[in-house]
């Protein structure tokens, strides 16, 4: 199911982008990118409008935890409540995550079978511009923007305003809240993934490190249409790299 339906589409596509483009892989690889992502429009709006309708509530919750954190079992009660009042269910983004993911491990395959050459043939014509997409990118171009446009993908989806996160009283051999540690975590993780972006293009034919910039791009337009710049602005004021209006 998975091959007739999924994969052998996506190859048959790119077969046919590949004679279309005038045996130019590069550009191949880009429109059918463009096309898949297109393609899966309605499965990813609805995932970040939920996230975004979160982050809306974020204070709400916050005020309800601080109400009601003492007592855990009522905070989960009270928490279900309203979720149910603004019509919000957190779940909502996993089953078109899990759609995305089975086309972009489908998309992999379809550009490692297509770049060693088995789906088009030992002729094919890979260059382009200063890349050979069968072969790993050695001016670092790509890896470096797709690690980029990572770090500037992960700073869109923190929150637009630092939420100072409350601490528990008690002795100072006390855990951090666990507000706290998620929000260090995800801070983490906003330099992480760029770096692992970054390690993993270097590692693998200059095609998909292509393909990872045309896909970070298209899901950044996206989330910029769709919830804003997020904390893009924060820091970039916070580092002077804008200067504030007066």
């Amino acid at each position: 199911m998975y091959h007739n339906f999924i994969y052998q589409p996506i190859l048959n596509s790119l077969l046919w982008l590949y004679q279309i483009t005038g045996h130019n892989l590069g550009f191949a690889i880009i429109l059918l990118t463009l096309a898949v992502r297109g393609l899966l429009i309605p499965f990813t709006l609805p995932q970040l409008k939920s996230a975004k309708k979160m982050a809306d509530l974020k204070p709400e919750l916050d005020s309800l935890k601080k109400k009601h954190g003492h007592d855990a079992k009522l905070f989960q009660q009270k928490q279900l409540e309203f979720y149910k009042t603004h019509n919000v269910n957190p779940a909502a983004g996993c089953l078109p995550f899990i759609a995305q993911f089975v086309v972009l491990i489908a998309l992999y395959q379809v550009f490692m079978s297509s770049i060693n050459g088995t789906a088009l043939g030992d002729s094919v014509n890979s260059m382009f511009f200063l890349w050979d997409l069968k072969a790993k990118d050695t001016t670092y171009v790509l890896p470096v923007l797709a690690g980029l446009l990572q770090f500037i993908m992960s700073l869109s989806i923190l929150p637009a305003v630092e939420n100072e996160p409350e601490k528990r009283s008690g002795t100072a051999e006390q855990k951090q809240d666990v507000a706290e540690m998620a929000t260090t975590m995800q801070q983490q993780m906003v330099f992480m993934m760029p770096i692992m972006t970054i390690i993993f293009s270097l590692q693998f034919p200059s095609g998909l490190a292509l393909y990872w910039v045309i896909t970070t791009a298209f899901s950044l337009v996206q989330q910029f249409i769709v919830s804003g710049p997020g904390a893009i602005l924060t820091y970039a004021y916070k580092f002077k790299i804008l200067k504030k209006g007066k």
